[in-house]
């Protein structure tokens, strides 16, 4: 198969690098039954990446070992936002789990903590706070919130969102995989597309499409609830322009909706720029959403409200999550949110995403090889093309790469429709060691090429 033709179609970026369980033949005989009991247990629906399947038994920081003993360099993993088992997360989870795990309905003094240090830090329009599990979760409530505002039902998301697995976010998540249906209130609008769009027209584009989203939904009679953005545009292929969100959350507001920043992605200071997306982009956002990495890979979320929202809502819906909240959860959280002030995490997401970014560009360069390299701090992707004039995706070298990197005990992956887009997000505490053995092991991958 060409990248013509993948450049015809959007391509499944999980069946791209999707481990294929019929062709096992050159694993050892103990991965390959390991593979066969995992499927017989656990059905066809999950995947593992790789051609050769990570067998990963212990991590510490950005390091991940396997069960032969081999050290592998974590790119990729933004669960762990503070590093795979953190001491002052294990810690904190250790103390807490030993005192008090419930919920909610108590009042408790580490929760109101958490919650008035978290809202503290995204600025003074967002001061209230409800907590979930998950970010599918956080981004169901929000969404729940926006309809009961709004009184409009009408979802405004980019081409190839994900934001979540719960039924009804599922249904404005794109990128959800095979089956996905557009549904009659959902309206997609193009990402910000800065590699094949100028950056002075980016902006004004954006808007444009996000105006005409909601004049055909009004042509069909449905009133716009909210447009749900991830600042970064992670699925969509990662676009980090700055300039480009501001005219289309006005349009929004003109119409009546709500903007909601996903945050799952871009937040907790992973941009360098800004703690939040939001705030990065002067994004005037009336709800935020937080999942994954808040608390290290323990179950914990938010959705951080203006409080005129939030009082609309609350008033008329009481809300409660048995495990939202808990405090065990809530005390991984904030020993994140301690660890990432305390060891300046925000300025060494700046400054070691800048020499990822400008080694991976440089690489390229040398090489010859049609890319466009991307992102803020330490997201970043970089786009393979089949040339610079037709920008042709080409999915096939970025599986190539990704395959190679962890032949030499390096982990990234891919994203976008066309998942010829690779996806560099390590923990944010990637130290100058990480870096350059990163930068090492990418340059001798592109050169093999």
């Amino acid at each position: 198969m060409t990248t013509q033709q993948f450049g015809a179609s959007p391509v499944d970026a999980v069946e791209l690098n999707a481990l294929d369980p019929s062709d096992i033949s050159a694993l050892d005989a103990d991965t390959q039954q390991l593979i066969q009991r995992r499927r017989d247990v656990m059905g066809p629906a999950y995947r593992l990446v790789y051609t050769d399947p990570l067998r990963p038994v212990r991590a510490l920081g950005t390091k991940i070992v396997d069960v032969n003993g081999d050290e592998y360099l974590d790119a990729y993993n933004n669960v762990p936002s503070i590093g795979h088992n953190h001491p002052r997360v294990v810690e904190a989870v250790t103390r807490q789990l030993s005192l008090l795990n419930t919920n909610t309905r108590y009042l408790c003094s580490d929760i109101i903590d958490y919650a008035e240090q978290l809202t503290a830090t995204h600025g003074p329009e967002l001061r209230n706070v409800m907590f979930t599990c998950t970010g599918s979760e956080s981004n169901d409530l929000a969404m729940r919130m926006a309809r009961h505002v709004t009184g409009g039902t009408g979802v405004i998301v980019s081409n190839h969102a994900y934001h979540g697995n719960t039924r009804d976010v599922s249904g404005w998540s794109p990128s959800s995989g095979g089956g996905w249906t557009q549904r009659a209130d959902v309206r997609l609008v193009p990402p910000p597309d800065t590699f094949r769009t100028t950056a002075s027209a980016v902006a004004e584009e954006f808007a444009d499409q996000v105006a005409a989203c909601i004049a055909d939904l009004a042509d069909d009679g449905i009133a716009l609830a909210a447009m749900i953005i991830d600042p970064l545009f992670s699925s969509d292929g990662l676009y980090a322009d700055r300039t480009s969100l501001t005219a289309a959350a006005e349009v929004v507001y003109r119409a009546g909706g709500l903007v909601i920043s996903d945050e799952v992605q871009p937040g907790f200071g992973r941009t360098g720029d800004a703690m939040w997306g939001h705030q990065r982009w002067n994004l005037d956002a009336d709800i935020a959403t937080m999942g994954k990495p808040m608390g290290n890979g323990l179950p914990i979320g938010g959705v951080v409200a203006k409080p005129s929202v939030m009082s609309a809502f609350g008033s008329d819906v009481p809300y409660f999550n048995t495990f939202g909240g808990e405090n065990v959860p809530v005390a991984a959280a904030q020993a994140v949110l301690d660890v990432i002030r305390e060891e300046n995490l925000m300025a060494n997401s700046a400054d070691k995403g800048a020499q990822l970014l400008a080694g991976m560009r440089a690489s390229l360069q040398r090489a010859g090889r049609p890319s466009d390299v991307r992102g803020a701090g330490l997201y970043l992707g970089v786009e393979f093309v089949t040339d610079l004039d037709t920008k042709t995706p080409d999915p096939l070298i970025a599986s190539a790469v990704v395959n190679g990197m962890r032949r030499r005990r390096v982990l990234i992956s891919v994203v976008g429709p066309y998942a010829n887009v690779l996806k560099v997000r390590p923990p944010l505490v990637f130290s100058q060691s990480d870096v350059d053995r990163f930068l090492t092991e990418f340059d001798h991958v592109i050169r093999e090429l």
